[in-house]
Order: structure tokens, then sequence, then C-alpha cells
């Protein structure tokens, strides 16, 4: 029997998509034979942050990149609902829209530090696999042997081996442009000219 593939699920506002971000999906992808395709799944404009673009304009920049890219798709599964979803439910939704596969979510250790305290973490990681991405100078099997939840569970987190580390964020690209400073190459191409033709920022 042929063993099942893997979709990585990569969630976040995307506000803008920056480099940074396709480039740590590209490696999730190289890394693991296993994995099919990264679903990069923006979050909906109900999520209370501030300066949040709206969520087609966050679609739309996501889709001209994945549209070129085999290994990459976007989700509009958040975008569509009349709330903001939890992490479980979104997942939950993926695994029903893709039966075949196998769901593994995509969570930095900034996050892993705090799933414990979010909505049904214990059937979260029951349920999935998830992907730890490295921040800063966290490691992941430090901050799971000191963790009581974390050790119960430890065989659900699978660490990225070769983690592109990049302390741009999203935050500083919008201030670039606020500021009237060039993003060019801290974007792809298609979300600069996109910010551009829509005066976005």
């Amino acid at each position: 029997m042929e063993e099942k593939k893997v979709l990585a699920i990569f969630g976040g506002s995307f506000n803008p998509p920056l480099n940074s971000h396709f480039s740590l999906a590209q490696q999730i992808v190289n890394e693991y034979e296993n994995i099919e395709k990264v679903i990069f799944v923006p979050v909906n404009s109900k999520y209370e942050k501030y300066g949040l673009l709206e969520n087609e304009h966050r679609y739309n920049m996501l889709k001209l990149v994945c549209d070129k890219n085999k290994d990459f798709l976007v989700s509009d599964i958040e975008l569509k609902q009349e709330k903001q979803l939890y992490t479980i439910e979104t997942l939950e939704l993926l695994q029903s829209e893709y039966p075949n596969n196998i769901i593994c979510f995509t969570i930095g250790t900034d996050n892993l530090k705090e799933i414990s305290k979010w909505g049904s973490s214990e059937k979260l990681v029951t349920h999935f696999k998830i992907l730890v991405l490295e921040r800063d100078e966290d490691c992941m099997d430090e901050i799971i042997e000191n963790d009581e939840f974390l050790l119960k569970h430890k065989e659900s987190f699978i660490k990225l081996k070769e983690n592109i580390r990049s302390n741009i964020s999203s935050t500083f690209v919008r201030e670039k442009i606020k500021r009237g400073k060039s993003i060019r190459y801290l974007t792809p191409d298609e979300v600069y000219y996109y910010i551009k033709e829509n005066n976005l920022y």
C-alpha cells in the first residue's frame, strides 16, 4: 500500500507575503520527500490584528506566487468563514478536503511555547503532526523537555532540519512602504508589483 503524501499547512496573516515565507516553504518541500505540497492559509480579516489588509488582496498576492510553483497552493478555507476559525477547525476542514493526505501543521518555536494554551490543544497534537521552525536562538528539544504537555506529546513534533532564519517581518516591510522606501527583493516580484499597482499600505 502506497504511503500517504503529506500536506504542510502554513498559516499566517501574510500582510504582505515575503520572500522569506516562500523560501521557508520551499525548504520544507526540499527536506521532506513525502511532502506533496505546502498550502498557504491566510487568516480571515476578522482576526483581531491591527492593520490587516482585506482578505482579497492577501489571497491574491499569495496566489500570484503559488500559481508559478507546483509545490505551493493557497487556500481560502479561513477567508470563506463567517468567523475566525480555531486552528483545529481549519485543520479538520482541510483533512476532509484532502482525505487521502496526512495534514501537517507548521509553527515557529514562539507558538510551540504557547500551544498548550490553545483551544483543543490535546486534540490538535493527537490528530495532527506539527512541523516546528526554530526561531531566533530557540531550541525545539529544550522547549519540549521543559514543558509537561509537550513532553507527553513529543512524538507529534517534527523539527525542520535546515531552518532558514530571517529577521525581516511583514511589519518591517509595511513600514518601508509607508516611508516611501523600496521593498524590492524583500517580496517576490509578483507581490511587489501588485502592491504598487493597487497602492496598498
